[in-house]
């Protein structure tokens, strides 16, 4: 499975999020080219502030692979993951982060804060960034649009 068509499954997600009235954030976690967690933006339906798309992808893949650690895996987001979900990748030790759009007013990979590869922490991963930017950008613009009017 390449980058870009994990990142379409992740935008899946995001999509079923939006349709939910939910913010659309959509993540994958895939081990081996296998996907062993999906999530999506759940913060209202499930009325608990960490239900973040990232987060509920690495539960899944935690119970899916028996196992909270998942050095293994690569998790495809749709946007840029906020301070909460970039610790919470660092605590589960993931391989790589891939996401599709950057987030000027929460990211914490690069925009905003830069919480995942610090120097002082003791795991680092690989981050690609930009795949389908532009799909997710506009989904997340039409959204906001929507609520505004």
């Amino acid at each position: 499975m390449t980058d870009a068509e994990a990142l379409a499954l992740a935008l899946d997600e995001a999509h079923a999020a939006a349709a939910a009235g939910e913010v659309p954030v959509g993540a994958i976690v895939v081990e081996n080219g296998v996907v062993v967690g999906r999530g999506q933006n759940r913060v209202l339906r499930d009325v608990d502030p960490t239900a973040h798309a990232e987060i509920v992808a690495l539960r899944e893949a935690g119970r899916a692979l028996g196992n909270y650690r998942l050095g293994t895996c690569e998790i495809f987001v749709t946007l840029e993951p906020c301070a909460m979900c970039a610790g919470a990748m660092i605590h589960a030790r993931l391989g790589r982060l891939i996401y599709a759009a950057a987030d000027p007013k929460a990211g914490a990979v690069s925009s905003v804060l830069e919480v995942l590869n610090h120097p002082r922490l003791n795991h680092q991963m690989l981050v690609t960034s930009g795949i389908l930017a532009d799909e997710s950008g506009e989904l997340l613009r039409a959204f906001f649009r929507e609520r505004r009017t």
